[in-house]
């Protein structure tokens, strides 16, 4: 028996897919040439491409700069690749301030 919680999850889903769907194919009629990676799974996939690492510093930074798709995808969404650096800013910031508050584990023998 399904559960009215899982029917609404799977709601809200389908929901977040269509509009994802539709932005992605607006954004793809403004082409002159329709983009193979405008599509919802070709999006994700390429989105997920995006990943910070931590660097020598031990800052974390973007691992890579934004490439041109992404940027395209992005639009789609009304976002740009400030967007994507400020949050990676803001994740950093996070990182570093749990870090700093962490206790050191230092045990002499």
């Amino acid at each position: 028996m399904r559960s009215i919680l899982t029917d609404i999850l799977n709601f809200q889903n389908r929901v977040a897919l269509n509009k994802i769907y539709t932005s992605l194919q607006e954004e793809n009629e403004k082409f002159e040439k329709k983009q193979n990676y405008m599509t919802v799974p070709a999006a994700i996939k390429e989105l997920e491409k995006i990943e910070m690492t931590r660097q020598t510093d031990n800052v974390y930074r973007l691992d890579h700069a934004v490439t041109a798709k992404q940027k395209k995808i992005l639009k789609a969404f009304g976002m740009n690749e400030g967007n994507i650096t400020y949050r990676a800013g803001e994740i950093s910031n996070t990182l570093r301030e749990s870090v700093m508050q962490e206790p050191l584990n230092y045990q002499p023998d």
